[in-house]
């Protein structure tokens, strides 16, 4: 089966582009938006609509594959891609991929997904968010015309064998409504939450941490007084964007202290979290990781999660291989070709650190769902809900494609 046309279209994403500079020196709010001047290159405002490329391949029995070209909320940071300029994209696009792409043959998602991630245009690599959008569509036509499912063609090319399929702990992310939606998240008994959003030291975190403590103390409570069922024990993950270190300025001990005291004010619950430092360099910000990760390990429960500076398959492997946290978050879009998704995955799985399949809330139903079934086929062991920050949605997106990919997964075992 080939490929006999390409069709673009622009996309919304289910968020926003947002200057995470500006938001971490605390440029005034405003509602919904956000005052001042944007700092991030790139940025024309602080806040951006999100957008983003469909491309859809047309096969030669006239179905469609689609694949969502879309890049994170906090873009041109943290080593990542500039923010995503869609109507130049188009425009490439076009010119230098839709003429290589035409009459494809769809024998191996593995081949064709390396070959456009890698792929040179004027000696330079194509953003993060095209590659992204392409392999997407790549493994959706290869399993039409394998007559498989996705997870079907990811385990069989990658030769995957050992692991079982299984349901993967689902995270949602509150967004600034982090006490409004955690109320949604209890009802729904979402595995872990509310990710908070702890962006700003003066106006989230605090110069101690006083505004987390209270914070979290109210997270327990709330969880406490209205869960349904006294099983529902869900894993509190917190997202703090480097503000840890910024507020106890790098110093170790410090911060390995504050967490440990974070995990005494939510216990019954077990403690994550994410981006405790944000360092100048990925080896820097690594190194640091790694030597509160090792006192954590023999000191407390809490589990560190990578997210800044880790945002490649070769960042990821750093990472990994010197288990410098207990997990890491495989960012989705910040990888490009999904193929890298599942390298990721199967990498870190290998090092014995726990596999979260990420992204950003400003992804696609359609980049989310294809994600999904990547973490399912490659074991990861957490699932960020996405798009969106209204919680509902995301969560409805992934855990119904999981229950969808379980479900037939067990049909095709009776036959």
């Amino acid at each position: 089966m080939k490929i006999v046309n390409v069709v673009l279209t622009k996309c919304i994403s289910g968020f926003y582009f947002d200057d995470q500079i500006a938001i971490k020196q605390g440029c005034a709010s405003d509602g919904f938006m956000y005052n001042g001047d944007a700092v991030t290159s790139g940025f024309e405002y602080i806040r951006n609509p999100g957008e983003g490329i469909s491309i859809q391949l047309i096969l030669d029995d006239q179905y469609i594959a689609i694949g969502d070209c879309v890049a994170v909320q906090y873009s041109g940071v943290g080593g990542r891609d500039p923010i995503f300029e869609i109507n130049e994209s188009i425009s490439l696009i076009n010119e230098f991929i839709v003429p290589i792409l035409i009459g494809e043959e769809l024998n191996s998602f593995r081949e064709l997904s390396e070959k456009y991630d890698k792929l040179l245009v004027n000696s330079k690599r194509l953003h993060t968010a095209i590659r992204y959008g392409i392999t997407q569509a790549i493994l959706v036509a290869v399993a039409h015309a394998k007559k498989k499912s996705m997870v079907e063609v990811i385990r069989e090319e990658y030769n995957i064998k050992d692991l079982s399929l299984e349901r993967i702990p689902i995270l949602s992310q509150s967004g600034d409504e982090r006490y409004l939606n955690v109320d949604k998240m209890i009802l729904k008994e979402v595995d872990a939450l509310p990710h908070a959003l702890i962006n700003n030291v003066d106006k989230k975190l605090g110069r101690e941490g006083e505004i987390l403590i209270e914070y979290l103390q109210w997270l327990k409570n709330r969880i406490l007084k209205y869960r349904r069922h006294n099983d529902y024990n869900p894993v509190i993950h917190i997202d703090t964007y480097g503000t840890i270190g910024d507020a106890f300025n790098y110093d170790v001990q410090k911060m390995v202290a504050y967490i440990k005291n974070l995990e005494e004010i939510v216990s019954p619950f077990k403690l994550r979290i994410e981006g405790p430092v944000d360092a100048s360099s990925r080896e820097e910000t690594m190194l640091i990781l790694k030597e509160m990760t090792d006192i954590l390990n023999k000191e407390s429960s809490v589990k560190l999660v990578a997210d800044e500076w880790c945002n490649s398959l070769e960042d990821i492997k750093e990472f990994a291989s010197k288990k410098a946290v207990d997990m890491i978050q495989i960012k989705a879009p910040d990888l490009g070709g999904i193929n890298n998704i599942c390298e990721a995955i199967l990498f870190c799985n290998k090092c014995g650190v726990d596999a979260y399949c990420g992204g950003s809330c400003n992804e696609t139903d359609i980049s989310s769902r294809i994600t999904t079934n990547i973490a399912m086929a490659c074991g990861a062991k957490l699932i960020l809900a996405k798009p969106g920050m209204g919680c509902d949605e995301g969560y409805m997106i992934c855990k119904n494609e999981m229950n969808r990919i379980l479900a037939i997964h067990k049909e095709e075992k009776k036959v």
